[in-house]
């Protein structure tokens, strides 16, 4: 057996996931550097979005080459679902360090972005007249909580319901059945 078969799923997966969330990491220090606002734009979210499904998608299919060309959708599931959940890890670790650490204010600062962000998009379609006061201080506590370090866990638990479906989307996307095996 050759040494490249020898690696498993979950291994690939906990390399694969390392790089992810260490770009995943780098680039939200970069956009925090360049413009901090962006961090809640939501082409913003929508591209890290993209480039974390696609780097998946590019580690899985290299993985699949490596092992041969074929892989069962039980092992591309576990690779993605690890990968995520390795690159999730260090992206938590990663946002904590930001809005615990390096600038303990940026999370204020980003609530009111965000808030004043939705009510203009709810302006735009004429409901932000609706909403009480009661309701925007209630939005502004749930953003606020979001950005608290018990607030970054709890989210990452959240993401891992979406890590598992993703995980199936990836699966589906990554595995290769061997046709030759079929007869």
């Amino acid at each position: 057996m050759e040494q490249h078969e020898k690696i498993s799923p979950t291994k690939a997966a906990l390399n694969s996931g390392l790089i992810v969330g260490l770009v995943m990491v780098t680039l939200s220090f970069v956009i925090y550097f360049i413009d901090y606002t962006y961090l809640v734009s939501g082409w913003y979210g929508f591209g890290v979005f993209a480039l974390f499904f696609g780097m998946v998608i590019y580690f899985g299919l290299q993985y699949r080459k490596d092992i041969g060309g074929f892989m069962t959708f039980g092992s591309a599931f576990q690779f993605a679902f690890v990968t995520l959940i390795v690159s999730g890890l260090i992206t938590t670790v990663g946002n904590i360090l930001l809005y615990q650490v390096i600038n303990p204010d940026l999370s204020e600062i980003l609530v009111k972005v965000q808030l004043e962000n939705m009510m203009d998009l709810m302006d735009s379609f004429g409901a932000a007249d609706s909403l009480s006061s009661e309701q925007i201080k209630e939005m502004r506590t749930d953003m606020e909580d979001q950005f608290t370090i018990s607030g970054q866990i709890s989210g990452f638990g959240i993401s891992l319901i979406i890590y598992a479906i993703l995980s199936l989307i990836l699966g589906a996307i990554i595995k290769k059945r061997d046709k030759s095996t079929d007869y």
